[in-house]
């Protein structure tokens, strides 16, 4: 299995870059970052220091989205930085929740989505892709590689993963929920004539590694609350007992009541107060080093290539080194 870290790109960068510095050093292979213009800063202006400072890892957005960017200018970027450091990059995108609503804009549609996959890999490989009903390719670029991963929940959008992305972006780590979705993808890439092999399976959510549990629950609440927006949504397109999205994703978000931006993805977000501890202790890796092997070699038996751990909490570098320690070698033992 392999193993990615998630921060936000909060100021200094020079942080974000140590941390992921020390995530290589602890046997991380993939760094990924949110992206958001108006809430963090600009990923891609960071993605070239990690990328500098570092040997191996992987870079890419958890994840962006067809709409704060156009298409050619995505594709560009991560060309660009695949030219100078070797192939490093995967594209992380889905439908957009913060990037979009703090603009004021709606997530874009899954049409939207879907064509933008197609654009951006080829554009990015040295293919000839049509924008708008215009023929564009970028004629530079040579022997470029950029995996498409996209972020989905509910059944139209697993769907086109399956059809379309080179990996499945899942953001939570329940292993019945995982289960179901991993098997809605790999069955949409056997009807499109795929290996459903070939879609790498990327399971994200926060982790916080200690015997002191209510405290890393209240470090990890947040989550609950992020996967509450996608939720929301689902449950306004599909009904709540719709039957096409599980109940064991959709329940617990009946005493959800708005959602405030402006705390996103940080611990204590009083947006999050719906979020019950059971929806923590399924959705997030909590307590001592034993519990996270034991729920990631579940996991890994259910299809997951790569863990993603979330580190926004008090205890960042203390979590990236007991995986580095104890965690990642156990499971890949």
């Amino acid at each position: 299995m392999d193993f990615g870290l998630v921060l936000q790109t909060d100021p200094p960068a020079s942080r974000v870059v140590s941390l992921m510095k020390r995530a290589e050093r602890n046997g991380f292979r993939h760094g990924w970052t949110f992206d958001s213009a108006v809430l963090w800063q600009e990923p891609f202006v960071i993605y070239s220091q990690i990328l500098a400072n570092t040997q191996k890892l992987k870079v890419g957005p958890m994840v962006t989205n067809p709409g704060t960017r156009t298409w050619e200018v995505t594709a560009s970027t991560f060309a660009t930085l695949n030219d100078m450091f070797g192939n490093r990059t995967v594209c992380g995108i889905g439908r957009g929740d913060s990037a979009m609503r703090v603009a004021g804009r709606k997530p874009n549609t899954l049409a939207r989505l879907g064509e933008a996959v197609d654009v951006i890999r080829d554009l990015a490989e040295g293919r000839e892709a049509v924008i708008d009903g215009n023929p564009v390719r970028i004629p530079w670029i040579r022997n470029g590689r950029l995996p498409v991963w996209m972020a989905a929940y509910g059944p139209k959008a697993l769907a086109l993963a399956g059809r379309k992305a080179d990996g499945f972006i899942l953001q939570l780590a329940d292993p019945f929920l995982t289960e179901w979705m991993v098997r809605a993808v790999r069955d949409a890439a056997e009807q499109a004539g795929r290996d459903p092999a070939s879609v790498t399976i990327c399971v994200a959510a926060p982790a916080y590694v200690g015997d002191d549990l209510a405290h890393a629950r209240e470090q990890c609440r947040w989550f609950g609350g992020m996967v509450g927006n996608h939720v929301a949504d689902l449950v306004s397109r599909y009904g709540e007992h719709s039957g096409l999205v599980p109940e064991a994703l959709t329940a617990y978000i009946k005493g959800r009541h708005g959602y405030d931006y402006s705390h996103h993805g940080r611990a204590g977000n009083p947006s999050t107060d719906f979020v019950p501890d059971e929806i923590v202790d399924r959705f997030c890796l909590l307590g001592p080093v034993s519990a996270h092997i034991e729920k990631l070699r579940t996991l890994r038996e259910l299809g997951v290539d790569q863990f993603a751990l979330y580190d926004m909490h008090d205890a960042q570098e203390a979590t990236i080194d007991a995986y580095g320690t104890h965690v990642i070698p156990a499971v890949n033992s």
